[in-house]
């Protein structure tokens, strides 16, 4: 697979990358329609407040490499109409293994090597990916499934907490939990994603709000509000949803820093693996 750039242009000079993949196999039930249908939504509330100046927005989808026909599917970086056409172009397979794994960790190998941002190269500032899902991932990125899927050729395989700790040198990493899967109530599931994700695990009561949860999350991380100016923002914009933003997001904003810079720019030295809290 080629890589997927988020670049800046004469219209959008200030790009910033927002990635959301989302689980389509079967334990998700309806929640992959739901996205389908709610998520164009998304880059018209990260533009009405103001909390991002040019965003470029990516969707993809996530199966099961053991087992599903197509268990990757990564749309490109666009400022426009043609969202929607990626996201009516996803597949809903509605596979999976049935063993309350998917291969999450496929898509982030994917969107460690095989994403190019504006953001970080010119600004030392990283993208945000949101991951939509309700099992846990793999334990390895496994280096046969990187060469029928995305076509590279490593040496051995890849430890998962090892290829989250690459992706996160490019993107503020999040995974959903989204109400009405198959796993939302599993606490194994929940303690496999706070074990790796910590505050960035975000419990959503109710997937039609999923648009206004990212966009209050990426407006946190850009410091354009704070967790009640952003629900008043919802308000204003005529959404219902601020009561389940508030519970989903409450746990995060006790514990989260601000913008993240990342030490791969010349001059920056980090408080963790690649990045600065400033």
């Amino acid at each position: 697979m080629a890589v997927r750039e988020s670049r800046d242009s004469d219209a959008h000079p200030n790009s910033l990358a927002v990635s959301v993949l989302f689980d389509v196999t079967g334990s998700m039930g309806r929640a992959p329609r739901t996205l389908q249908s709610k998520l164009p939504d998304l880059f018209g509330l990260l533009l009405r407040k103001g909390y991002v100046e040019d965003p470029q927005i990516l969707f993809g989808a996530i199966g099961d490499a053991t087992c599903d026909r197509v268990p990757l599917q990564v749309g490109q970086f666009e400022s426009g109409n043609e969202l929607e056409d990626d996201l009516g172009n996803i597949l809903l397979e509605g596979g999976g293994g049935g063993q309350m794994t998917e291969s999450y960790e496929l898509a982030m190998y994917f969107m460690a090597r095989h994403t190019a941002l504006d953001c970080l190269e010119k600004r030392g500032r990283r993208g945000y990916l949101f991951v939509v899902g309700d099992e846990t991932a793999y334990g390895a990125v496994k280096a046969r499934e990187v060469r029928d899927v995305i076509g590279d050729d490593l040496d051995e395989n890849i430890a998962f907490p090892a290829v989250l700790d690459e992706l996160r040198r490019k993107f503020e990493v999040y995974f959903i939990m989204p109400t009405g899967s198959y796993h939302f109530r599993d606490d194994r599931v929940r303690d496999f994603w706070e074990r790796h994700m910590g505050q960035n695990l975000v419990l959503l009561d109710d997937l039609d709000a999923v648009c206004e949860t990212i966009a209050v999350t990426v407006g946190l991380g850009e410091e354009a509000v704070d967790l009640e100016e952003g629900l008043r923002d919802l308000a204003d914009t005529g959404s219902d949803q601020a009561d389940v933003v508030g519970r989903a997001l409450r746990p995060l904003v006790r514990e989260r820093g601000t913008v993240a810079v990342s030490s791969e720019v010349e001059g920056l030295a980090g408080d963790g693996p690649g990045v600065e809290r400033l």
